[in-house]
């Protein structure tokens, strides 16, 4: 089942190409039986009429002049002879026998007393004379399993040569006079050959079918395609072209709906943009007031507490808006040093007291977007700060199989496996408290994890055999042809 096309036009063109051939296979071979067995039954119907004439001929004829008659109607394909005796008819176990005598009476004048029989080469009992009564000197005749088949090679062919297929059979006739008339008939069988011109017709048919049918079904099954690549691309550019409406009926109405669907998208992000635009202004500007009535108060630790809060609530609205802002295709890739990038965010990072180990491998320059990423790793590097403890964080920056691998790892106490994935919730935090310079915001991880996928990569996290967590970001490595 491996290795069976798994696209629609594969398994189209297959099924196809597969019920033509089987079809035409299955016709073909009762075309030929049924040409073979009305071959035979024509055969037959002469044979038996031919016979049918002579004995009638015969009987007509005075006893006197049987014998020129007889030799005048004796042929290389049949012998006549006049007084042989009668033959015993235990031999006679073949099926043709009876349908050749009632062929045979069929056109008889008289109902005479007859007998069909056949006698192989090896049996004691057949006559001396009447095997083979057309074989010239030298030759032999023999027969296969088949008591009514012998092959003889004709006159001046040599052993090893091909040979002739001989159907063979003696009749027996008491006329009204009470003599005997036998006849020893043998009929050339036309040899078996390979079917060229069916398996040409067949191999034809393959063809013509096979050129027909990969026609219509891409013709089917090209919207399609188009349909499948513009919804891969739909998240990653919301403002393609729409899909041209061709095709079938159907193909038609499931493209329109994709259509339709694209514009609510873009409506709909459109409005968010502009709601967005408007919660960042009115969030921040109240904000603003307070800060500037707390400039006019007594240092105290009240005073204190609220510029704290404030703090936190400000990096709690721009966390939520960059959150929500993702996914708008508002900054362009460029081509861009990832190790670069890296050692300046550790730089930041490390300049809020971590310590951290960095190591890299030759990195070729990329597309990305460089705010973006630049976002997502001090996000990771943040993490491990916040709740590494005071171990060293190491930093990993490495390529291989076409995917850029980055590796954050700090030594704090890891992460339960049941929650590994449930932190890039947004707003799951596992700590209790509440506090900023513990919890944070809860939209670090689930941010990371959206950048990631926009550039069609992903962030895994494991806790490290030997303590610690680890955060994996890895994406393919898109480059300017």
């Amino acid at each position: 089942m491996r290795r069976l096309p798994r696209t629609l036009y594969g398994q189209l063109l297959l099924t196809l190409l597969t019920s033509v051939l089987l079809a035409n296979v299955i016709g073909i071979a009762l075309v030929l039986t049924d040409r073979e067995r009305l071959t035979r039954t024509l055969r037959a119907e002469y044979v038996a009429q031919h016979l049918a004439d002579m004995i009638n001929l015969l009987d007509e004829t005075p006893a006197s002049n049987r014998a020129k008659l007889a030799g005048a109607l004796s042929s290389p394909m049949v012998q006549v002879v006049l007084g042989h005796p009668w033959l015993d008819s235990r031999q006679t176990d073949w099926p043709e026998a009876s349908k050749l005598c009632h062929l045979i009476r069929t056109d008889l004048n008289f109902p005479y007393q007859m007998q069909v029989l056949s006698f192989r080469e090896d049996e004691p009992d057949a006559p001396e004379g009447l095997l083979a009564p057309f074989m010239e000197p030298g030759q032999h005749v023999f027969a296969p399993d088949k008591k009514f088949w012998v092959r003889a090679l004709p006159s001046g062919l040599e052993e090893g040569e091909e040979e002739l297929k001989i159907q063979m059979a003696t009749v027996q006739v008491t006329l009204r006079d009470g003599e005997v008339a036998t006849f020893r008939i043998g009929q050339v069988v036309s040899p078996e050959e390979t079917p060229w011109r069916v398996t040409a017709w067949l191999l034809l048919v393959a063809l013509v079918v096979a050129a027909v049918s990969a026609w219509a079904v891409r013709r089917l099954t090209r919207p399609l395609a188009l349909f499948s690549t513009a919804a891969s691309g739909l998240a990653a550019n919301l403002d393609q072209p729409p899909l041209p409406e061709t095709g079938t009926q159907e193909v038609i109405n499931a493209t329109r709906a994709f259509n339709r669907m694209q514009k609510e998208l873009q409506r709909y992000l459109q409005t968010r943009s502009q709601m967005l635009a408007g919660v960042s202004h009115d969030l921040r500007l109240p904000i603003t007031r307070i800060r500037l009535r707390l400039e006019q108060l007594q240092e105290s630790p009240s005073r204190l507490a609220i510029e704290r809060d404030l703090i936190e609530m400000d990096q709690l609205i721009g966390d939520t808006l960059a959150y929500l802002r993702l996914g708008q295709g508002n900054e362009s890739c460029v081509l861009l040093n990832l190790d670069a990038l890296l050692e300046g965010t550790i730089e930041d990072i490390e300049a809020l007291g971590a310590q951290v180990n960095y190591t890299s491998s030759p990195v070729k320059p990329l597309l990305a977007r460089p705010q973006s990423l630049r976002r997502c790793i001090g996000n990771l590097l943040e993490n491990a700060r916040r709740y590494g403890g005071d171990g060293v964080i190491e930093v990993r920056l490495g390529e291989r199989n076409g995917r850029v691998e980055v590796m954050v790892r700090d030594h704090g106490p890891g992460i339960a496996d049941a929650d590994l994935e449930r932190v890039f919730e947004p707003y799951v935090r596992l700590e209790d408290s509440r506090a900023k310079h513990t919890g944070g915001s809860g939209l670090g991880l689930a941010i990371a994890r959206a950048i990631a996928r926009e550039h069609d990569g992903e962030i895994l996290l494991f806790n490290h055999p030997q303590g610690g967590l680890c955060a994996e970001l890895n994406f393919p490595a898109q480059r300017p042809a």
